[in-house]
Formats: C-alpha cells, sequence, structure tokens
C-alpha cells in the first residue's frame, strides 16, 4: 500500500500550503509594509527617520522570499488561477510591483545626497511602496467574495469582463482598510519592540489606532458577508480526484454562503475568533508597553486572518462573477499529480532551511536601535 498522498489529498495540501506562505508574507514582510507605510509620521527629524529605516533595511529583501515563494508555487501548483488573475487582476498587479520595486530605490538613493528634498522625495517613494501595496492587497481578496469577472471558452481561455475600477467595490474597499490597518498595526508593534524612544512611543500609539480600525473593518466585512454579499456553493457531487476542468461542475450563488464552511464545521470558528482576540490583545499590551508580546499577537492576528478567508473561500480558489460554474477551485484548477508531489518533495526539503535562515538573521540582529546607537556609529547602523 502506498504511503504517498493521493491527488485529492495533495491538492488540499498545496492549497494549505499557499496559506501558509501567505501566512509568512503577512507576518515576515508585512512589517516592513507597515512599517514603511508610516515611518514619516513616526520619525519626526532626519536621525529618527534614520533609526526606524534602519530596524528595515537589513530584513525586507529577505522577507520577499515568501512574496517570491507564493507567486512561484501559485504558478506551478495553480496555473490556470495564476493565468486568470493575471488577466483579471494585471493593472492592480503592475501597480504593485510598482509599489515594491519602488523600496528598494529608495532605499538605495535615499542617502545618496544630503538635500532635504531630495530625501523628502524619497521618504514619499517608501511610504507609497509600504502602503499602497498593503491596500491593494486587501482590496483584491475582498474582490475573491464578491467574484472576478472572468470566463473559459471551450479551449479553457481566458477572458476578463472587467477593469481595474470595476475592483473598487465598497466591500473590496473595506478590505483593503482592513488590510492597511492589520500591517500598520504589525509594523508599528514591530517599530515598538525594534526601535528607541520617542518612535517607540509614536508607534505604540498609532499601532492601538490601527488595531481598533482592524477590529471594526474585521467585524463589519464578517457581518457584511453574512447578509449582503451573496456567496458561491458547488451543487452535486464532487470528484477530488478528478481532471482540471472548471468547466464540469455546478454552481449557485446563495445569500450567506461563504459563512456555510464556519456552520458545518464550526471548530474552524476558532480562526475568526482568535484573529479578533489577538487583535484585542495587541491593542491592550501596546498600550501596557509589552512591545514583544505585543508583537507576537500581531503575528496571531496576520496568520489568523489569512486562514479565516481561506477557509470561508474553501474550496474555491477563484470564483467567476459572470460565470459562477465556471470558477476555479481546489478541485479542478490544478496542475498534474505527478507536478504536485514532485513540488510537494522540494518544499519539504527547502522550507525548513528558510526558516532557520529567517531565524537566524533575525537572531543575529536582534536588539533595539536607538538614537544614541546610530549617533555612536557616526549616523550609520
Amino acid at each position: 500500500m502506498s504511503a504517498l498522498p493521493d491527488y485529492g489529498t495533495l491538492r488540499v495540501i498545496w492549497w494549505a500550503l499557499i496559506g501558509v506562505l501567505l501566512s509568512g508574507f503577512a507576518i515576515t514582510d508585512g512589517f516592513d509594509l507597515g512599517l514603511g507605510a508610516t515611518f514619516r509620521w513616526l520619525g519626526r527629524n532626519e536621525d529618527e527617520r534614520h533609526a526606524l529605516l534602519a530596524a528595515i533595511e537589513p530584513v525586507w529583501e529577505g522577507n520577499q522570499t515568501w512574496f517570491i515563494l507564493g507567486g512561484g508555487a501559485v504558478f506551478a501548483a495553480w496555473p490556470l488561477v495564476y493565468a486568470a488573475s493575471f488577466s483579471g487582476l494585471y493593472l492592480a498587479m503592475f501597480l504593485v510591483l510598482v509599489a515594491l520595486i519602488l523600496r528598494p530605490v529608495g532605499f538605495t538613493f535615499r542617502d545618496k545626497l544630503r538635500d532635504a528634498r531630495w530625501r523628502a522625495t524619497w521618504d514619499t517613494a517608501l511610504t507609497v511602496g509600504g502602503a499602497l501595496p498593503a491596500l491593494l492587497f486587501g482590496v483584491a481578496f475582498a474582490n475573491l467574495f464578491l467574484g472576478l469577472p472572468f470566463r473559459f471558452d471551450a479551449w479553457h481561455r481566458v477572458s476578463n469582463d472587467g477593469g481595474l475600477f470595476s475592483l473598487l467595490h465598497p466591500f473590496a474597499l473595506l478590505g483593503g482598510v482592513m488590510s492597511l490597518a492589520m500591517l500598520v498595526m504589525h509594523g508599528n508593534a514591530y517599530a515598538a519592540l525594534k526601535v528607541g524612544e520617542p518612535m517607540a512611543g509614536r508607534a505604540r500609539r498609532l499601532g492601538q489606532l490601527a488595531a481598533l480600525t482592524f477590529l471594526i473593518a474585521f467585524i463589519a466585512g464578517g457581518l457584511w458577508l453574512a447578509i449582503g454579499i451573496p456567496g458561491f456553493r458547488i451543487v452535486g457531487a464532487i470528484d477530488t480526484a478528478g481532471p482540471s476542468d472548471p468547466l464540469g461542475k455546478s454552481v449557485t450563488v446563495e445569500a450567506g454562503a461563504w459563512l456555510g464552511n464556519f456552520v458545518r464545521w464550526p471548530a474552524m470558528c476558532l480562526a475568526p475568533v482568535l484573529a479578533t482576540c489577538a487583535a484585542i490583545a495587541t491593542l491592550a499590551l501596546l498600550g501596557a508597553r509589552r512591545a514583544g508580546a505585543a508583537f507576537f499577537t500581531s503575528c496571531v492576528v496576520q496568520a489568523s486572518t489569512v486562514v479565516t478567508a481561506g477557509l470561508a473561500l474553501f474550496p474555491f480558489m477563484m470564483p467567476s462573477s459572470v460565470a459562477p460554474s465556471q470558477s476555479l477551485t481546489v478541485w479542478d484548477s490544478s496542475s498534474s499529480e505527478r507536478t504536485l508531489l514532485l513540488m510537494l518533495g522540494a518544499v519539504t526539503v527547502f522550507m525548513p532551511v528558510i526558516l532557520a535562515y529567517t531565524a537566524w538573521v533575525f537572531r543575529v540582529l536582534k536588539g533595539k536601535i536607538t538614537l544614541e546607537a546610530l549617533l555612536d556609529h557616526g549616523g550609520e547602523y
């Protein structure tokens, strides 16, 4: 009897691994995006801003590993999802990439000249490079619950009926606010832990405000899904080990269907409850000046929020608003069984290496960055 997982199980494993990669991205790259979005307000002068940037410059590039892994995993494990998403979200993804490119350019060129206007320009670029992706990630995820306007023809060629502005539904904008607040909370919890006063005090206060904003948006989004956003449901039997053909199923659109998984499997409710409780804990811990514990609970918020969205959507990965029966699911949009199995072997080898390296880097770079330390190093850290 073979010990290898069957095709249906492999699909679920890779669905879960995508969630792990997205959670890793939110936890690691999330704090430097959130801190980058707000460092101009946390730092009131050049020395303070230099200290804040020194907290993320050594690690932001390594944190991008999770983003690259996530994109590569979707391309290889879920090619139909990759094709449909780049077709429908092309301009949004282009804006995200432009904003992400601003960060390394800003880090490199900001200190080339001592001119105040030069540095202010690159400070603005770094702020946009942090805030815009954080906002657009939330908008994109919220649009999954609304459905994206794509369809397939008989030859599985994808076409899209929408544009960038069609993504700006009020619910999607709420998702963007929630995502931005979540990452700003995370970034400021990290800043409260990593840098000295007076920046840490400002970070605690801004982190509390962001945590409160996240809580309001998260709860409002859940209520909106329950009473105002129709969800998708597969009708009939599902062949979990069948061929990847999105044209072979029937889907209905029903009120409250996105919360159906939480009703059928109540244990799943742990994810949104954990996200809510962890956000409340982060708010309280920042107020109590316990930055280390606040950063940990903020990490829990990132992961549990990603998990909540994934569990609500399952088994859908990319619903279609114009052709619901052609929505992409875990069961009909994956690569072949052999591809998933080979990739799983690679992940089993390399994921521990990435985790070990990440842990080692943060251990080497532990400690606070203070204004006194920067002055002792001649303004360099």
